[in-house]
């Protein structure tokens, strides 16, 4: 199947491009919808920041699937380095050359010098690769667990989408990747970075969309079991959990209580439904927060 590529530059509004993620299953609001329109149009970075599970990620696969374009993604962590962001050289390949040009007689140093640093024996990680692919969509996924010295390397490929490698010279984009960066705000990414960006808070959606969103991604959910769910992951949002239920996590909570035949939370036996909490909740002592103080027999009412 021949994957369709559509150009940044044709999206002409926000109302088409929430067209185009709706057709990807991806309901946005309004605000999110018109920054990353924003992004497409100006060419500029989209910085999202929010909760963990309110579709920071997602949007960037999206995004991708509606342009038709790879999806290159760098997960950031502490001690995260440029030689694993943005290229590193493949020494293995570079010292099995220089012993087949030794075995067939090269000595100039000059040459095997400039052979040893040629472009094929360059490993392009994710930055590279973003700047070297046409069409592409480049997430940084959650840029706030990288060290703050690795956001100065960010700012100076996202600032020129060029990258300068000693050896070789600049590698610059003929066309600059569309680029989403994320953030769950464990710490706050350096206001440098921030003004290179557009910037989008991305909240839980309200209970409309999270109904709408569970019966667009599970067509199969009845619209009394979308709205109970939704009902009961708002009210957990508001509990006091050490992680509260995100989209993804309610997705697959839904599903689980599809699995379990549930087409009503109430039809579905209690030990079944706290048992199913596996799906929705991934802390020992927020299960026991919720089944402790009644907050799943409620939204079962």
């Amino acid at each position: 199947m021949v994957r369709r590529t559509i150009e940044a530059s044709d999206v002409e509004s926000p109302e088409q491009l929430a067209e185009l993620l709706a057709g990807q299953a991806y309901l946005a609001g309004e605000g999110l919808v018109t920054a990353a329109f924003l992004a497409l149009r100006m060419g500029r970075p989209l910085l999202l920041e929010g909760e963990a599970g309110v579709g920071k990620t997602e949007l960037a696969r999206t995004l991708a699937a509606v342009l038709g374009a790879p999806l290159i993604r760098l997960q950031c962590y502490e001690g995260l380095d440029a030689s694993q962001a943005l290229y590193d050289w493949d020494f293995a390949r570079q010292l099995l050359h220089l012993k087949a040009a030794e075995a067939g007689g090269v000595t100039d140093a000059a040459r095997l010098e400039g052979e040893v640093y040629d472009r094929r024996f360059l490993i392009a990680r994710p930055l590279l690769k973003a700047i070297e692919t046409h069409p592409a969509v480049l997430l940084i996924d959650e840029v706030d667990r990288a060290d703050v010295e690795f956001e100065a390397i960010l700012l100076e490929v996202l600032s020129d989408f060029a990258i300068s490698v000693p050896e070789l010279g600049t590698i610059r984009a003929d066309v600059p990747p569309v680029v989403v960066l994320t953030s769950n705000r464990t710490r706050e990414v350096h206001d440098a970075l921030k003004r290179r960006c557009l910037y989008h808070w991305l909240e839980h959606p309200s209970f409309e969309r999270e109904v709408a969103i569970l019966r667009r991604r599970l067509p199969e959910c009845s619209r009394i079991l979308a709205e109970q769910v939704a009902t009961a992951t708002g009210r957990l949002r508001k509990a006091d959990l050490i992680k509260p239920p995100g989209i993804a996590e309610t997705l697959d909570w839904t599903e689980a209580l599809m699995a379990l035949g549930a087409r009503e939370l109430r039809e579905l036996d209690p030990g079944l439904a706290a048992a199913s909490l596996g799906a929705l909740l991934k802390h020992r002592e927020d299960h026991e927060t919720v089944l402790g103080n009644g907050l799943l027999g409620a939204s079962r009412g």
